[in-house]
């Protein structure tokens, strides 16, 4: 059998056209994956903090996480800022506040092992004497992942947000938990 050019062809490029559909799906499937990972992360950030659980949101952190914080004009180890945090995790857990923190983004960016996530924070407490604290902050972390999952390695605090900017957060759906 002759061979025509036009056979030639699509013996050459039926492969191309297969491997580039394949490159092209590829991205959005390990995109989609890394996001479901952090939003997993970001869930039990909240748990944690939630339930008082200092270990579990310890183990979110890199033993080499930095806290940037606009705020206090300065940059310090985490662990500085986790020996501060730890009293308010105690409260939580025995019950004498209940303590919550929800995250929105508003750009998710990286890569298999690493993430930079970008939104707003809002962080609430209520004391058994019913005074509420809560705050609306800006944020960007830089995550990096281990072997045992996602661990923050810098935490840069911004300045403070308006709930009208937490709402509009909300629509953009990056984040439902």
């Amino acid at each position: 059998m002759i061979k025509t050019p036009r056979t030639l062809l699509g013996i050459f490029l039926l492969p191309l056209f297969l491997c580039t559909s394949l490159m092209a799906s590829t991205p959005s499937d390990k995109n989609n994956a890394r996001l479901a990972q952090l939003d997993t992360y970001w869930a039990e950030v909240s748990r944690s903090v939630r339930e008082g659980d200092f270990e579990g949101y310890k183990a979110t952190c890199h033993p080499q996480a930095v806290i940037v914080s606009i705020s206090k004009k300065n940059s310090t180890p985490l662990t500085v800022a986790l020996a501060r945090w730890e009293k308010e995790f105690s409260d939580t857990k025995s019950g004498k506040i209940k303590a919550t923190v929800t995250f929105r983004f508003s750009q998710r960016l990286g890569d298999e092992t690493t993430a930079h996530e970008t939104g707003i924070f809002f962080y609430s407490t209520i004391n058994t004497k019913g005074e509420r604290t809560q705050e609306y902050l800006r944020f960007e972390t830089l995550l990096v992942k281990r072997e045992d999952g996602w661990k923050t390695l810098m935490e840069y605090q911004k300045t403070q947000a308006t709930q009208q900017e937490w709402d509009v957060l909300a629509k953009h759906h990056l984040y439902k938990k």
